[in-house]
């Protein structure tokens, strides 16, 4: 199919764009072109209403391109998605891995080929055989190290869109990330959608600490390895020791609380309670005096009354959380909480600013506490580069991008740390 190269639109998390990279080397390598590929998120209901929006904007945009829908939104509700006059194809997640996809496509977009190319998720057994060299900045690279999920939350339509969890063996994932240090990558972070079940699949069950620990001892020109999103129930004594013993493993941590209140907890069927989340975060960083938190709140889960909202207000600084990522709770339609009773849109909205604020002022916090200290900068372009904690640090001097700079912080200039 002549044309110009494809186009792609990435919604939602940062597996989606490391995804979106590989569409994007084996629709090249197909020969596929004027094309529009929009990689959708279900995690929310305002997600896929987002994704709607975009696809629409899109073919405005984009009058005689053909649109493909794929990502998790299609994958939940191809159905939704094959209903607009403006798509032209939908596949799902496991099919827009494939190189015969990309090809069928660009030999036969129209012809035989059907609208609607998604399978069951769930029959998928093995993690996608495409491993991007280089995915993020010049100065950071994302490796996919595990996709899918057991777990089914009642809140949560992720598994349906990704499937089991499976995990990339940790040879593979060793030898990706030495050719990524080959080519000047000074900082790795691996990334999954549990990241913290990783190996549950894998011969001899190894844990995620296992994983961390080996490519410590066997990649030791890598500078700075990080740690996505984690389930903190599930971390493993191994990642536990790494954190206490090895520099380069970054003292940042991303945790999947959802929230601060036992009951909504159970409800939610997460596998924590708060007093869990407390002593986690405790011992981690009795382990490492300079770890930082971020984490996942829902504000306004069904059923949740003003007193249990408290908990979860009170569990930011409990924990001492800094980078907070709040989610207004939206029902997903096919999920358990979207048939409990529901809390007042005003109430969620007014929640979820609480929260936001009490964040805002943890931020602060965080950043007027390292002035005067002399942190690792990773530069992310000439003039902005992040510490080992993630927060960001503004320079009066361009640096290199992608190296690693010892500066001591000077002072705080809207919400960023300056040197």
């Amino acid at each position: 199919m002549a044309g110009a190269p494809p186009k792609f639109t990435t919604l939602g998390c940062r597996l989606n764009a490391y995804e979106t990279e590989a569409m994007k080397a084996m629709s090249q390598e197909a020969g596929l072109g004027d094309a529009v590929i929009v990689n959708t998120c279900a995690v929310t209901s305002e997600a896929v209403r987002k994704a709607r929006q975009e696809i629409r904007r899109l073919r405005r945009e984009n009058p005689t391109a053909r649109i493909i829908v794929t990502g998790c939104a299609a994958q939940t509700e191809p159905e939704t998605f094959a209903a607009m006059g403006e798509v032209d194809k939908v596949i799902g997640n496991s099919e827009k891995m494939r190189p015969e996809t990309w090809a069928g496509m660009a030999a036969d977009f129209i012809g035989e080929t059907e609208k609607v190319m998604v399978d069951d998720i769930m029959s998928v057994t093995e993690t996608a055989g495409h491993l991007i060299d280089g995915f993020g900045t010049r100065s950071r690279a994302y490796v996919q190290v595990q996709n899918g999920c057991d777990h089914r939350c009642t809140f949560c339509i992720i598994p349906f869109g990704r499937g089991n969890s499976r995990s990339v063996p940790a040879g593979v994932v060793v030898d990706q990330i030495k050719r990524l240090v080959d080519k000047g990558f000074n900082e790795v972070v691996l990334t999954g959608v549990d990241l913290t079940s990783w190996g549950a699949d894998l011969p001899m069950e190894p844990r995620l600490g296992d994983l961390v620990l080996r490519i410590l001892k066997l990649v030791p020109d890598l500078p700075r390895l990080r740690i996505s999103s984690i389930d903190s129930i599930e971390a493993d004594d191994a990642l536990m020791q790494a954190i206490a013993t090895e520099p380069r493993l970054m003292p940042h941590l991303h945790l999947s609380l959802q929230a601060g209140d036992d009951m909504i907890l159970k409800r939610m069927k997460r596998r924590h309670l708060r007093d869990d989340a407390i002593a986690f975060c405790e011992e981690a960083r009795k382990l490492r005096p300079d770890m930082t938190y971020g984490a996942d709140i829902i504000a306004g889960f069904p059923t949740e009354t003003e007193a249990m909202f408290e908990n979860s207000l009170r569990l930011v600084a409990e924990c001492d959380l800094t980078w907070l990522h709040v989610f207004p709770y939206s029902p997903r339609p096919g999920t358990p909480a979207a048939r409990m009773p529901q809390v007042n849109g005003n109430a969620i909205k007014a929640r979820a600013a609480r929260l936001r604020d009490a964040g805002h002022d943890q931020v602060a916090r965080h950043l007027q506490a390292q002035v005067g200290h002399t942190h690792h900068v990773l530069m992310e372009n000439p003039q902005m580069g992040r510490t080992e904690q993630f927060a960001e640090v503004i320079f009066d001097s361009p640096q290199i991008e992608g190296a690693v700079v010892t500066t001591k912080i000077t002072g705080i200039l809207g919400g960023q740390l300056t040197a």
